[in-house]
Parts: structure tokens; sequence; C-alpha cells
């Protein structure tokens, strides 16, 4: 095949991974959907309501033999929440196997891409944002391989389909060459590890909606303490890769522009993410933070990611304005 060929290749990749990611969240959404509700964090109750909810024996003057005044009301117990049909965890089994599948072509896309160039396939927003799909998803299936959160996997699938969606309709760029600046083997190496950390951050980022979302009742979710235990191991991974790319772009700013350090918004805003999720590793390490307030710290530091990734390529003039969508 010509450089043409496999671009055309690679586009069709897209479209059918965008296709087979959509499929998949809707299984995985019938799965959520008809499970087996869990139960939330029950309030404890204080001793005077146990105290209220005792019968009260009056006894009967003169005589051994006690009454019970008023009527004794039963304790209600919670009724045990019915078995999910049997066809829901097939849904969900064949969602996850259509989300591979889409993996696969999600990485041919990518793959057949950089054939076509002949270069790392990451040199614009579009083949930015392919690869960031890819990381996310590939975040996930990790995960699944080792634990069983089938449960993201429709919120994993609607943000990876939504972001190529984007990509094609908005960020797309014909196959060719990058600018001289991204003509380096450092693009192997910070916007690899970028990359991949921004996989494990969004997984997180959906994990941590989700903790906000559920309530303390019945839910089809699962606890909030296994939503934020999930957030925080895909953080811990992804935290020393970010920390990485921050130090790599640094020393590709001094072989490319002369300086380690140019308070370019992209590097600015790389490192406002940086911190903020140390201030989130920090809290939970040193602090204890747990629950709703480490949720919300990680969530803010999210959407500091979000903003570097995607808000400063589009909206903010600098040295990293070759995304080709202005």
């Amino acid at each position: 095949m010509n450089a043409e060929q496999l671009a055309e290749l690679s586009d069709l990749f897209v479209v059918a991974a965008v296709l087979l990611y959509v499929v998949a969240m809707v299984g995985f959404a019938i799965e959520l959907a008809f499970d087996r509700a869990r139960p939330g964090k029950a309030k404890a109750a204080t001793r005077r309501e146990v105290e209220a909810r005792q019968p009260v024996a009056v006894g009967a003057s003169g005589g051994d033999t006690t009454t019970t005044t008023g009527a004794v009301e039963e304790a209600e117990t919670p009724a045990a929440p019915a078995a999910p049909p049997a066809w829901a965890p097939k849904a969900g089994t064949v969602a996850l196997v259509l989300a591979w599948v889409g993996w696969a072509a999600n990485f041919g896309a990518l793959v057949t891409r950089g054939l076509a160039v002949d270069r790392w396939p990451w040199g614009n927003m579009y083949e930015f944002v392919v690869a960031i799909c890819f990381a996310a998803v590939s975040a996930f299936l990790g995960t699944q391989v080792r634990h069983n959160v089938r449960f993201l996997g429709a919120f994993v699938m609607v943000i990876s389909a939504l972001g190529l969606g984007l990509a094609v309709r908005y960020f797309y760029t014909v196959a060719g060459p990058v600018v001289p600046a991204l003509d380096s083997y450092w693009i192997a190496i910070h916007v690899s590890a970028a990359i991949i950390a921004s996989g494990l951050l969004a997984l997180a980022g959906v994990a941590g909606v989700l903790y906000l979302v559920r309530g303390d009742g019945m839910s089809r979710l699962p606890s909030r303490a296994d939503l934020e235990k999930v957030a925080h191991r895909a953080i811990v991974f992804a935290f020393p890769l970010w920390t990485f790319a921050v130090i790599a772009g640094a020393l590709w700013a001094d072989r490319a522009w002369g300086r380690y350090w140019g308070w370019d918004p992209k590097e600015v805003w790389s490192f406002i993410t940086w911190v903020a999720y140390a201030a989130y590793l920090h809290a939970k390490v040193t602090a204890g933070w747990r629950g709703r307030a480490a949720t919300i710290v990680q969530l803010v530091a999210f959407g500091c990611l979000l903003f570097n990734l995607i808000g400063v390529n589009i909206f903010i003039d600098g040295l990293h304005s070759y995304a080709d969508v202005k």
C-alpha cells in the first residue's frame, strides 16, 4: 500500500472504532441497568432511635404477670434485591469483546497513520486525540484483566466514542509531515508518556464523577469505597508518568528552542496539572483525606488536565499552537 491508501485505511479504522465503542457502550449500559442493586453506606442509628423502636412493658399491680400496652410493630427488614436477569451478564460479556475489537481498530488506526506519514502518529491534535482515546480504553481493559471494573465500561466507551467523533469532525488533519519543532525522537518519549498518563487519569476521572453521582442508598454502581480505590490506583500509576512527561518536555524544549522553561501556556498548564495531582496524593498520604473531599480535588486536577490537553491548543496562542484547528 502507498501512503495515501494507508491514510484512508487509518480513517476507516477510526470509524470502525467509533461504531464498536458505541455498541459496546450499549452492552455495558444494559448490564449496568439490569444488574443487582448494591447497598450504599448505611447510616448508623442513634441510641435514642434504637430505644424508640423497643416495645414498652408495663407490670400489673399486685401480680406477677405483665401486659404490653400499645401495638408492637415488627421490625421492618429491607427486601432482598431481585436477582438480575440471566441475559444481563451476557450483554456485558459481549460488550467487553466488542470493546477489545474496538481497541484493536483504534490501534490499527494509529499504526496505519504512522506508516502513512512515516513518523510517530501524534504530531497534531487529530492524531493526539485518537491516541488519547486509545490510551483511555487501554487503561480500562488493562484494569479489567486484574479487577472487575465492567461498571466503568459504558462511561469509558462513551467518552472514547465522543472523543474520536470530535477528532474526525473538528480536528481532522490530512496525513502529512509535521512542523520542524516536532520532527524529533523526543516526540516518542515526551508525548508517549503524556498519552499513557492521560489515559490512566481519564479512567480516574470517570471513577471520580461516578463517586459523586452515587447516592447512599441502593444503586447499580459499586460502593464509593471501590470507586475511590479505582481512581486512586490509576492516579498512583499515572503521576510518575506525567512527571516524566513534564521533565522530558523541558529537555525537548531546550533542544528545540534553547531553553528549558519559557512560560509557554502549554508548559504552565502542564505544571499546574502536575501540582493539582501532587496535592491530591499529598493530601491522601499526609492529611488522610478520604471520600468526597479527595474526590473533588482529583476532579479539579482532571479539569486542569482536560484544559491542558485540549483548551490550551484551541483557545490560547503559544509555541505549542500547532494543533491545526484554528
